[in-house]
């Protein structure tokens, strides 16, 4: 996917060519260009609405609506103005919306300024950007596994 996932907005504090998404992993790690080329993503784009179940997304951009019982990705993003209702796992997650429910990211989870997380949030790194907001629970996993972190097989 050549374009990041944010596409530039006159209001918008982020700009996506600075923007770790622009180089095809949300925060730069692991993924070179054509390995996340490669990757299966779901781009969700404004005005867009998906309710259901996802299945086999590596990638999740949400910038429209998305409401699911269980997603599990390695990556997600989800860009201003874009909406997720449910619960989603993932590897990495940056928030530049609105995420409302259960979210798990594995190793790091970056709010932009613009975002806002509602409802529980489980993570390894946690950044959150002036004006990011996050209203519930947030939960930080550690690097050894407890009796209160995910089990992952």
């Amino acid at each position: 996917m050549a374009r990041s996932p944010f596409a530039p907005q006159p209001s918008a504090p982020i700009n996506p060519a600075s923007s770790p998404m622009a180089s095809g992993s949300p925060m730069g790690f692991r993924a070179s260009t054509n390995e996340s080329a490669e990757r299966r993503t779901l781009v969700v784009g404004r005005g867009i609405s998906v309710q259901g179940l996802v299945q086999d997304a590596e990638r999740l951009v949400v910038e429209g609506h998305v409401e699911a019982t269980m997603i599990t990705a390695t990556e997600l993003a989800i860009a201003q103005g874009g909406v997720f209702k449910g619960e989603v796992e993932v590897e990495e997650a940056e928030i530049a919306g609105t995420i409302d429910g259960t979210l798990t990211a594995r190793h790091a989870l970056i709010v932009r300024g613009t975002g806002r997380v509602l409802g529980t949030a489980r993570c390894r790194r946690l950044q959150v950007e002036d004006g990011g907001q996050i209203t519930g629970r947030i939960e930080m996993l550690s690097d050894t596994p407890s009796q209160h972190d995910p089990v992952v097989d």
